[in-house]
């Protein structure tokens, strides 16, 4: 129940208030119940626990998963280890495919078991890379026909597939064989056409009545209206409406009322200032000319026929003395003298990586048409040989080289994303997206981002002057300072740890008994506190009862994720649900503040003995740059 308020409470503000306390005039002064050190009316209480430092309230996340609750003052400090307050690492980095005169290294470094910090990140981003490139968004043509695409088909479309009375005539229509399957399959390819077409007409018929039952209204009003005109030729020259013909303008002035007539001009202004209709704010010399009008058939959606009485543009007439005589010819592969069953194999990796490079820089396929105007189209075609070919609907490249020999496609470096880089259309970009809380992302940027995969380039891990020639030899060198430890990939989570150097006693024994498992509760949850949020997590996995110890850190060391799924409606459409909430650790390993010089012999050592390194001995004397030029001025 609301407390009741008073005329004098209301205008009150005295800590020592001696006025009476009358029911329907005020109320005693009294302290606030949390020891804030507020005095304030008893009818005031409400109002004061909205606004009271010392009062009990759930934290701000409490809708995204915090269980916590907390006084008012320790809000805000509780927000930097909230457990809900999830953090989403946005670092971006390229990776380009390697050249053909880099295969040597890349083919050696593939061929290791146990491959280096630079190679495994470079293997992990690839095996992203081709999940993502989907063949039948870059070799259509290639991509057998997805057969889903079929549902929905109309009775029509059937009759017009199985054959029916068309517009050039009727055509015979053929029994159908029970036991012929084929006669039952249906031209996807036509019927798409047909649907294009009838989505057209449609359209078409709709404005087409929407534009008679308007007229009809006007002719009920009064206002007698008359129907469209097309351009048709007239005695005298002039025809309807047309921009290209002489006496338009003065022709629509009379036939028209000024919102139409200003309507034509704002829809054909542009064509009316080109045929000299109207005069332009910037006059020059026209670019074309159109003598006569002549009908075109349209074929296709993007047909286009060039009339005969178009006149070339300025930039497109050369000198006719020095204009080359071409031919226009369809050339085949059997101008080539070889079988289709003797052309080379193209490789499905490096061709695939290609038209996705020419995506990525030119914005466009290889085998692309593109047109520069109306007259003048740059053709491109490129034919692929692929043995997996052709593709299943949804495959995408990792499904397609899968079972094959794992091979090093992309390179080692990595390249920082800029601001110029196109993030749209690459397909070489990848993005961290792991998921912290907000105490742990400074830390899991600066090792993993700042000081290791920024330093794999030469500085954090040093490979051999000579890995272009092919020598694999690398040695990392840096080590956190205080602890005996390196820095390792995890193939299983695919993530960058810190493994401590454990004695070779330890892992080659032969006990595998958990006596781990076995110490006091109090003592696990102890040395449980010691460990990093992926030690934890990897910890939660080898048995129930350290699974039990690792729950009781969720709260201080773990945080909330959402899981989403996507729903989809019977009409259509679709949105994502959060499905659930779930405590769990993040994957960052233990905060390194500072690197210590790992001790390693020096680059030199190795080179005396690479196999790469070709030393080559000469007894013969050579002469010095500048001797020539001492014994010139001694002449002199």
């Amino acid at each position: 129940m609301p407390s009741i308020r008073h005329e004098h409470c209301d205008q009150c503000y005295a800590v020592q208030c001696h006025a009476p306390a009358r029911l329907s005039i005020g109320c005693l002064v009294v302290r606030c119940p949390n020891d804030c050190g507020a005095s304030l009316h008893a009818c005031k209480e409400d109002d004061h626990r909205l606004l009271c430092p010392n009062q009990t309230v759930p934290c701000l996340n409490a809708g995204y998963g915090c269980p916590l609750s907390m006084p008012r003052h320790r809000r805000a400090r509780h927000l930097e280890a909230c457990p809900a307050s999830v953090v989403s690492c946005s670092q971006e980095w390229n990776r380009w495919p390697i050249a053909d005169d880099d295969l040597t290294f890349y083919r050696n470094v593939s061929q290791q078991s146990q491959p280096h910090l630079d190679v495994a990140l470079a293997l992990r981003d690839q095996e992203l890379l081709f999940k993502s490139i989907k063949m039948k968004s870059v070799f259509p043509e290639l991509t057998l026909k997805d057969p889903e695409d079929l549902v929905g088909v109309t009775r029509e479309d059937d009759c017009l597939a199985s054959g029916g009375c068309t517009q050039n005539g009727c055509v015979e229509v053929m029994e159908e064989e029970p036991s012929d399957v084929a006669s039952n399959t249906l031209d996807k390819e036509s019927l798409q056409n047909y649907s294009s077409w009838e989505r057209i007409f449609k359209k078409d018929k709709n404005s087409c009545e929407q534009t008679s039952k308007k007229v009809a209204k006007k002719a009920e009003r009064g206002n007698q209206v008359e129907p469209p005109r097309q351009s048709s030729s007239c005695e005298n020259g002039v025809s309807g409406l047309a921009p290209w013909q002489d006496g338009v303008l003065e022709k629509l002035g009379k036939e028209a009322n000024i919102s139409e007539y200003n309507m034509y001009l704002v829809h054909n202004g542009a064509m009316l200032i080109n045929f000299g209709q109207l005069a332009a704010c910037t006059p020059r010399e026209k670019d074309f000319v159109y003598g006569s009008l002549e009908p075109i058939e349209v074929k296709s959606v993007r047909s286009f026929n060039i009339p005969s009485s178009y006149r070339a543009k300025c930039c497109h007439l050369k000198d006719p003395s020095r204009k080359i005589k071409v031919a226009h010819r369809s050339v085949d592969t059997v101008d080539l003298g070889v079988s289709v069953e003797e052309l080379p194999k193209c490789d499905e990796v490096s061709a695939t990586l290609l038209c996705c490079l020419e995506k990525e820089f030119k914005g466009h396929l290889i085998s692309e048409s593109t047109g520069l105007d109306g007259l003048y189209v740059n053709i491109g075609t490129q034919t692929y040989h692929f043995d997996s070919a052709p593709f299943p609907p949804e495959a995408s490249l990792a499904d397609i080289i899968a079972g094959k020999q794992q091979c090093l496609h992309v390179r080692t470096e990595s390249e920082s994303v800029t601001r110029r880089h196109n993030k749209t259309s690459s397909a070489f970009s990848y993005t961290c997206d792991l998921f912290f809380r907000r105490d742990e992302y400074p830390s899991h940027f600066r090792n993993v981002h700042s000081d290791i995969q920024a330093g794999l380039g030469g500085w954090f891990l040093q490979r051999c002057p000579l890995a272009y020639l092919g020598c694999t030899f690398t040695q990392t060198r840096f080590h956190p300072d205080g602890q005996a430890a390196e820095v390792k990939y995890h193939h299983g989570v695919h993530k960058l740890v810190i493994q401590p150097d454990v004695p070779w006693e330890l892992l080659t024994t032969s006990h595998h008994q958990d006596h781990l498992s076995q110490l006091p509760l109090e003592i696990l949850q102890h040395v449980a506190g010691y460990l990093d949020t992926f030690t934890l997590s990897q910890l939660s996995q080898v048995s129930r009862p350290m699974r039990e110890v690792c729950a009781t850190l969720l709260q201080a060391r773990g945080m909330v994720s959402h899981k989403w799924e996507k729903k989809t409606y019977s009409h259509g459409g679709s949105s994502w649900k959060c499905r659930k909430k779930v405590w769990e650790f993040s994957s960052l390993f233990c905060p390194v503040e500072r690197w210590r010089f790992s001790e390693v012999p020096s680059m030199a050592d190795h080179l005396q003995t690479c196999p790469f390194y070709q030393r080559e001995r000469r007894t013969e004397p050579v002469a010095l740059s500048g001797l020539q030029e001492v014994s010139r001025q001694e002449r002199h």
